[in-house]
């Protein structure tokens, strides 16, 4: 299913900003490469990752979800130039090699925490706190992410979180597990009053959280 029309994507790419050339080359492995390219946030979504973070100005990010290295990236733009850092967590080491030669290709590599391994472990562990976090990882488990990332969240600071409208099937009458697990999720968030809250249509779906 694709997200939005092609040719209407096409032109919003095409007045939009453009992907660096180390991004186009993450696209390009990605899609001739992985498993289920559609999980790369792509074109559209890497530009409005890389504006958020560059509104913010971050000192700490976490992400929850490397994949193939293309949303860090992304998100990395708009770290503070100095003491900014990124920890981006993924349990999947088959590709590990591979991001780790993308992410040496950044300019910020030396800026870039990239750990192998289970998230919610991880994230217990942690002591750092977050200005912006991402959360694009096992669907399962967005609830528990949240819940764990935000008591490191710092105050304003920003959660961004990826696939809330599950390719629309979050309005089918009969829903499925998985399907329940996110409209689940939705729900919890909206009625969060410690935090601020919006979908945006985009793609996907993606809810932006700000901690009062």
């Amino acid at each position: 299913m694709d997200f939005i029309d092609k040719n209407l994507q096409s032109y919003v790419e095409s007045h939009s900003d453009s992907e660096t050339e180390l991004l186009e080359e993450i696209n390009r492995y990605t899609n001739l490469n992985v498993i289920n390219p559609r999980m790369l946030s792509g074109h559209l979504q890497g530009r409005i990752l890389s504006f958020i973070s560059r509104m913010i100005n971050p000192k700490t990010i976490l992400e929850i979800g490397t994949y193939t290295g293309y949303s860090a990236i992304c998100l990395l733009e708009g770290l503070k130039k100095k003491e900014g850092k990124i920890i981006t967590i993924d349990k999947n080491d088959e590709i590990s090699e591979k991001v780790k030669f993308f992410f040496k290709k950044s300019k910020s590599f030396d800026k870039i925490n990239y750990l192998i391994g289970d998230a919610v472990t991880i994230i217990s562990k942690l002591k750092e706190t977050f200005d912006l976090v991402f959360i694009d990882a096992d669907k399962e488990n967005y609830s528990k992410y949240f819940d764990l990332v935000f008591p490191k969240l710092s105050k304003g600071g920003f959660i961004i979180v990826d696939n809330v409208l599950w390719s629309g099937k979050i309005l089918n009458e009969k829903k499925d597990k998985l399907t329940k697990i996110i409209d689940n999720f939705n729900k919890k968030i909206s009625k969060d009053n410690r935090i601020r809250k919006v979908i945006l249509p985009v793609r996907d779906g993606i809810t932006l959280i700000q901690k009062k």
